[in-house]
């Protein structure tokens, strides 16, 4: 079976627990580790060793990144461990530079990613309803969850990773639908691990 690295970019707010997130992971180690997956889980609170967190992504044939959107992004505390373990990681553990050369420095751009082979899920949730998404009289003209996430697929792309479908909770501060929420999660996790 596979290894599986779940990181919870979640960041306590008095009026943000992270309890949803929380209970996406729990959600997911559990259902992982009941197919015979091993499961590593990651959080923003611990002190993060960069060493051992390029050790993991190595480690894992999956990385499900789970994190609330705050601000049309994932958290800073989630934004900070990307600094610090991806540049990192830009000497030969996850990509080897940005792939360029010196002879043709105009060309290859991102393609010097050494994770191919491994895949990622993105799993967020959203103070957003549904329905601010894919319409464009709405808030995101048109745009979806994964054109929103643009940014983080690109980052994930530059280590040769691919994509599985992303996950999206909606509406989880004013109009929570929190059974319905896992249930569907737990048929993305049955879908596709």
């Amino acid at each position: 079976m596979s290894n599986i690295l779940i990181i919870n970019g979640h960041l306590y707010y008095p009026f943000s627990e992270g309890k949803l997130n929380a209970t996406l992971v729990d959600t997911a180690v559990t259902l992982l580790q009941n197919k015979g997956h091993t499961t590593h889980i990651v959080t923003m609170e611990e002190n993060i060793d960069v060493e051992q967190q390029l050790a993991l992504h190595q480690w894992a044939d999956v990385i499900i990144f789970q994190s609330p959107i705050n601000w049309m992004g994932v958290t800073w505390s989630f934004k900070k461990y990307m600094d610090e373990v991806y540049t990192a990681g830009m000497a030969g553990t996850l990509c080897q530079g940005d792939g360029r050369s010196a002879s043709t420095p105009t060309e290859g751009y991102g393609s010097g990613g050494v994770l191919k082979g491994k895949k990622y899920m993105m799993s967020v949730t959203f103070n957003a309803p549904k329905q601010a998404f894919n319409d464009t009289a709405e808030f995101f003209d048109g745009k979806s969850v994964d054109d929103l996430l643009f940014p983080m697929h690109m980052n994930f792309k530059f280590f040769n990773l691919t994509a599985l479908p992303t996950f999206a909770c909606f509406d989880v501060m004013k109009h929570a639908d929190i059974e319905n929420d896992l249930a569907r999660f737990t048929t993305h996790i049955n879908k596709h691990f």
